[in-house]
């Protein structure tokens, strides 16, 4: 089969695989028909995430047909179309009974923080993802989700993970009728975040970013506010003096590793890798949310130590809330957000890009190349 081959840092090129097998009697092997590119799927790229090996497939969001399942394989079918949240998880674990499928102790039996997630490193279970024509899916009566009927399998890809790590760090951030909400980043999560922060009753809502494509995007498809944090001069001072000085209810950083916007925090998390990314995002978050607010983090940092303002978190009386997102609680009310027209994922794709492509898929999504903010991956097999 064709998938994606990551050949160390910059370097990734569509090869010959071998077909995924049934390993394990809950086991299913699909046939993607819609695989994603993900922002956090640049981090791996760019080399960023520890235990990255070469001959890795990526690719944490996708869809597709049930081709074979395991014997005790129960809840889906051979044919069924079916969308595959990103969290790869037990159903059985006292996590996973709490409905933190992104925490799950089986899927990632070695890890203590991360559960599971398909094509993102051996510290994340290391799993093949679905970057390619056909995945193995583990615990297959716990995270495959049939498609309801009529529903566009672009809208279905973007369930696995855009639309719920949205929409989770919009609810995280404990949102209040009236709220000023300010979201760092506008890629495809905190474009999502924005527009769910209304769905929580938001008065007001701003994203900062430093793309002018990305923030145009965002102003269109989330109705809120947009600012270039490089014309703001402080981006923490202009959002207290935004607010009457008294700084945003909530923030959201939807950034995460590779953020921009400060020398030190680039050279020591993106160049030097002695930190576990770039916090700038995270700093800005702190130090600009108001005192006893809360900051909802969703953007993508390694298992190791950050450079961060703990300080002001305990001085300003601050909630810091964080989790990769639970997508298989969710779906039931995005599906229903989704059919209510509330919330359009589809309307996010920029791109639709045949899987024999990838390379220059990631190179244009890596550079930020023909206003790309989120593209999508076509196997040949696809058929949909």
């Amino acid at each position: 089969m064709l998938a994606m081959n990551y050949r160390g840092p910059l370097r990734v090129r569509i090869d010959e695989k071998p077909m995924p097998e049934i390993l394990h009697p809950q086991d299913a092997i699909v046939r993607v028909t819609r695989s994603c590119i993900c922002g956090s799927d640049l981090h791996l790229y760019n080399g960023n995430v520890p235990d990255t090996r070469v001959g890795s497939t990526f690719g944490h969001e996708f869809t597709g047909i049930i081709e074979e399942v395991g014997p005790e394989v129960t809840k889906v079918k051979v044919g069924d179309h079916v969308l595959v949240p990103f969290n790869i998880s037990c159903g059985e674990c006292a996590f996973c009974k709490q409905e933190l499928y992104g925490n799950c102790h089986e899927s990632n039996s070695m890890a203590t923080a991360v559960g599971a997630i398909f094509g993102y490193s051996h510290t994340a279970g290391g799993y093949d993802g679905g970057q390619a024509e056909y995945v193995r899916v583990p615990y297959a009566n716990v995270g495959p989700t049939i498609i309801p009927e009529g529903m566009d399998p672009d809208d279905a890809v973007l369930l696995t993970d855009v639309v719920p790590t949205g929409y989770q760090a919009a609810e995280m951030a404990g949102i209040q009728k009236g709220d000023t909400v300010v979201v760092f980043g506008a890629g495809p999560i905190g474009i999502m975040a924005a527009k769910c922060a209304w769905l929580f009753g938001a008065g007001r809502v701003m994203i900062i970013d430093k793309l002018e494509y990305r923030l145009e995007f965002a102003k269109n498809y989330s109705q809120c506010e947009a600012y270039n944090y490089e014309s703001l001069g402080d981006p923490v001072v202009f959002i207290k003096k935004a607010t009457d000085w008294m700084g945003a209810d909530v923030v959201i950083d939807a950034v995460g590793a590779e953020a921009t916007g400060n020398a030190l925090q680039t050279i020591t998390g993106r160049k030097l890798l002695l930190q576990a990314g770039s916090a700038t995002a995270l700093h800005w978050a702190i130090n600009s949310v108001k005192k006893g607010g809360i900051v909802s983090i969703v953007g993508v940092y390694g298992p190791t130590d950050n450079l961060v303002p703990i300080g002001n978190v305990l001085n300003k009386g601050l909630t810091i809330r964080a989790n990769q997102a639970s997508v298989k609680r969710l779906l039931p009310r995005l599906i229903e957000h989704v059919q209510a027209g509330r919330l359009n994922p589809k309307g996010l794709i920029t791109h639709r890009i045949p899987l024999e492509e990838v390379s220059e898929a990631y190179r244009m999504f890596s550079e930020k190349l023909d206003n790309c903010i989120k593209p999508i991956l076509i196997p040949p097999r696809a058929n949909v």
